[in-house]
């Protein structure tokens, strides 16, 4: 095997290198978040982060940047010359940039400012390499990834105007030679369309015109390599060229890769070890295709030819060797107007869970028949997903403004398409089924207390889809064989793999678990048509009244027991979560006017009400002029995020007057980059604070806390997908990356009816 010409090698004892992530070339790296070493002190969290997969760069280190930028400055700030101005970024620079973020296994980022000279990466920071170069009047200009081809040395970079992110784009202006290209990568969010979005696909579009009034004569080059197949780069990989025929006449060239020896419901460095990628272009003049070694068919296209349309016939070979790349060339002639080049990106996977031994299908085989099917319909609906995925990311920017400031609006913004992607959907005995997936924490499948901090994106957006997310974790308490009278963690301990836990033995958050099932269950009845409120209700109501009685025995003050934020350890008499079990016990009383029990609703209403007065006495510190973190720890305090549901089911049970107070005391614990999720620490959660913003929403805190979260995510030097736990006095992350939990940044947006 050659070595790869268009990654540098790092010596593994650089001490300015991070080790390598989990995956291929190192032992798997996961930790369970209850194996966590806890940290104290200012600044310390940083480095529990280089722990996790994925904190650290990958290994192969992507040739030298062509362009470096610092902060996020508008490009009107910078020199006059051309060329030089640093890109602007609207409205947020993001610390790593969604590109294809649609499932658990395409979830492809950009951790850097610029793609110009920096490689694509999984969302745990391993290379899945993607090359993008434009042609004007014979010279090549690079704008996305690294490539180093001999003889063809990339002495240009494209110029970036500007980085704008939307709710389901990220848009890159540049200009090189003349000619400006938008390249614009679409991850649709369908909410309402079970069909639509149960695609694992992508957009990539290209734009290009003339930015000076002259005719140019453009092509544009693309190639993704086959480390989108697989974590381990030693994989054998097979491949295929395919005609895709949609409808309205519609046609697709399609370059698919898949390993030659799937491991199925197998993953390697949290990449799945099975299924196709899939690589197509809609087909127009000027298109030309090659599959082949990444040295010689970038060289074909940087000399200016077409590509030979042809596949290189020594397959099944590894990833790397000789490193296969899957290539389109669009030679678009004289451009002066704008014209379009159309691809998309997916990995599509068949079955896609195992649940308690039985292989599920994607929903998407209940649509089509087979995936090329569902690629040429992706292609002929193009047209038509930008116009709904532009509404939906007009709504969302419009609403998140008005209900929390421009801020706000970009948190979401960058949010919605990675807490989606934190989901599939699948069909179960013909009815749809979603499952989550605990990103970079444990990997745990559909863990309770990750769904219950996403919950908020899917109350504003699309509550069916909160539902279809629930149907599993109430059949396996109720049919699957879990022993335990208070509701299970998890599925099952490694995606995709929903094998339960029918000994028992699992990470147990008993009151945590319960209340979040039951608090979900009655925001999801809140907001469904009342025949469809009763009907669930009804269906589970012996489960939930189960759990509801276990909190009525618990939840008041709870014994030493672990809770979400199990990171900080097991609590005893935790004054948070007791407030997140009283909650739920009122939230019962919902469920049951729900189903038609009065009699239930009566009883756990009033418990809820005798509750919640004994808990302000129980968590008042000395002076009264805050909560304590545990009712037996004077002097302490935390945030007391469970407070938005209290706002969110309307329940009206903590007093108003305790809760300004905690606004006060929060206002006053306040670090340059957030507030920290309690005294011992000076990391906090970003979905909590969003919670806590949205509970005390008229209160000033609220837009402080925002303000904050906004700041890290702007300027954090770490560079990883949106992060939820991160320090707020470093400004850096101190765990976790690319989770679903970011879809509580709609906490806010939750409340509107």
């Amino acid at each position: 095997m050659t070595p790869r010409n268009d990654h540098t090698e790092l010596p593994a004892n650089d001490s300015n290198v991070p080790d390598s992530p989990a995956g291929p070339d190192a032992p798997d790296g996961r930790l369970s978040r209850r194996g966590l070493i806890r940290w104290t002190g200012v600044g310390l969290g940083a480095a529990g982060a280089g722990l996790l997969p994925g904190f650290a760069h990958s290994a192969q280190a992507a040739a030298r940047p062509l362009q470096e930028t610092s902060a996020a400055v508008p490009a009107s700030s910078g020199s006059r010359v051309p060329g030089l101005a640093a890109p602007a970024f609207d409205p947020i620079r993001p610390p790593a940039v969604p590109l294809a973020v649609r499932s658990p296994y395409l979830s492809t980022w950009l951790n850097a400012d610029l793609p110009t000279g920096h490689w694509p990466a999984f969302w745990t920071g391993r290379t899945t390499a993607m090359t993008g170069v434009i042609r004007v009047d014979g010279t090549n200009y690079l704008f996305l990834g690294a490539p180093n081809v001999p003889d063809h040395p990339l002495s240009r970079g494209a110029a970036q105007r500007s980085l704008t992110l939307t709710a389901t784009r990220s848009r890159f202006v540049f200009e090189a030679g003349g000619a400006e290209l938008t390249l614009t990568f679409l991850s649709p969010v369908e909410p309402g369309d079970l069909r639509r979005q149960s695609m694992p696909l992508s957009y990539v579009i290209a734009d290009v015109r003339s930015s000076d009034g002259q005719a140019h004569d453009v092509s544009l080059y693309f190639d993704i390599s086959g480390e989108w197949a697989s974590g381990d780069s030693g994989t054998k990989i097979r491949w295929s060229q395919q005609q895709l025929s949609g409808s309205g006449g519609t046609t697709a060239t399609s370059l698919s890769f898949a390993p030659d020896s799937p491991g199925v419901l197998k993953e390697n460095g949290d990449m799945a070890s099975w299924g196709t990628v899939v690589w197509s272009a809609t087909n127009r003049s000027g298109l030309s295709w090659q599959i082949g070694s990444d040295t010689s068919v970038r060289a074909t296209a940087l000399a200016g030819h077409a590509l030979a349309d042809s596949a290189d016939t020594r397959q099944p070979r590894a990833i790397n060797d000789n490193w296969p790349v899957f290539a389109f060339r669009f030679d678009l002639g004289s451009v002066h107007g704008s014209t379009r080049a159309l691809l998309s990106v997916g990995h599509v996977r068949e079955p896609a869970v195992g649940y308690l031994g039985e292989q599920l299908p994607p929903l998407w085989k209940s649509h089509w028949s087979n995936w090329q099917d569902m690629a040429a319909f992706f292609h002929s609906d193009a047209t038509a997903a930008q116009k709904r995925t532009a509404a939906l990311d007009h709504k969302v920017r419009t609403e998140a403004t008005a209900a929390g400031g421009a801020e706000y609006a970009a948190l979401c913004a960058l949010s919605l398409r990675q807490a989606y992607a934190g989901t599939e959907l699948v069909s179960r005995k013909g009815r749809p089924w979603a499952f989550l997936k605990e990103i970079s924490s444990d990997g745990n499948v559909s863990t309770i207390d990750v769904t219950y901090p996403a919950m908020p994106v899917f109350l504003y957006l699309d509550p069916q889809y909160l539902g279809l997310i629930l149907e599993p974790l109430f059949d396996y308490a109720e049919n699957g064989g879990w022993p335990k009278k208070f509701a299970e963690h998890d599925l099952g301990s490694s995606y995709p793999n929903a094998s339960g836990h029918n000994d028992g033995n699992e990470e147990d958050m008993p009151v945590e678990e319960s209340a979040n099932m039951l608090l979900m269950t009655a925001a999801y009845l809140a907001r469904s048509t009342s025949a469809t409120a009763a009907a669930f209700a009804s269906a589970h109501y012996t489960i939930l009244k189960q759990w509801a009685d276990y909190l009525v025995d618990n939840a008041l003050d709870p014994g030493y027991q672990n809770q979400t934020d199990d990171f900080t350890g097991f609590i005893a008499h935790s004054a948070n979560l007791a407030l997140k079990g009283i909650l739920a016990i009122g939230a019962m009383g919902q469920i049951a006017t729900a189903a038609g029990n009065s009699s239930d609703s009566s009883h756990y209403g009033s418990t809820a009400r005798d509750y919640i007065g004994q808990w302000v006495d129980k968590a008042q510190d000395t002076d009264k002029d805050h909560l304590r973190l545990a009712y037996d720890q004077p002097g302490t305090w935390s945030l007391k995020y469970n407070g938005y549901p209290d706002s969110l089911l309307g329940l009206n049970l903590v007093p108003r007057d305790v809760a300004h107070k905690e606004g006060d005391w929060y206002l006053s614990q306040a670090n340059q980059f957030g507030i920290p999720l309690d005294l011992r620490h000076s990391y906090t959660k970003g979905d909590w604070e969003m919670w806590t913003a949205a509970w005390l929403r008229d209160h000033p805190v609220s837009d402080v806390l925002i303000s904050a979260l906004y700041r890290f995510a702007h300027t954090s030097p770490s560079r990883v997908p949106f992060t939820d736990w991160y320090d707020t006095a470093a400004n850096t992350q101190s765990g976790f990356q690319g989770r679903p939990v970011v879809g509580g940044v709609f906490a806010l947006l939750s409340l509107r009816r």
